[in-house]
């Protein structure tokens, strides 16, 4: 068996907010798009690469410690990698995102920053150093 996609699933009550800051804020280009019987919308998103972290307790810990300072990751956090953190966290609190913690330069060498944003996704945006 191969895996060949991953693909997050959002159930958005406020669906159009979530359309909206997904894809125009932080410009995510739509990938396809359907519609179905009683007002079903569905829009795939191009997120890039795409990758599974799995943190043990203690480093999804360590992770929010370093990141925010108090433990505030649900059980699942969505992160997407940005060219300019801090530019894109203006971006994405003009947008509509509320912020949890500013960027952060980690002892993993990325700025990183959090955000409880629309479709009740927990995000960090992070910028990896060279």
């Amino acid at each position: 068996m191969t895996v060949r996609q991953l693909r997050l699933v959002v159930h958005a009550t406020d669906y159009d907010q979530a359309l909206t800051f997904f894809r125009d804020v932080l410009g995510m280009p739509t990938a396809e798009a359907y519609s179905g019987p009683g007002g079903a919308e569905v829009t795939i998103l191009d997120a890039g690469r795409a990758t599974i972290e799995l943190a043990n307790d203690a480093q999804v810990d360590y992770i929010d410690e370093v990141e925010v300072g108090r433990r505030v990751a649900p059980h699942f956090r969505v992160a997407l990698e940005v060219d300019d953190c801090a530019a894109a966290t203006e971006t994405a609190v003009e947008g509509g995102a509320s912020p949890v913690a500013p960027p952060t330069l980690t002892p993993w060498n990325s700025v990183n920053a959090r955000f409880d944003v629309p479709g009740e996704v927990h995000l960090t945006l992070f910028e990896e150093r060279a």
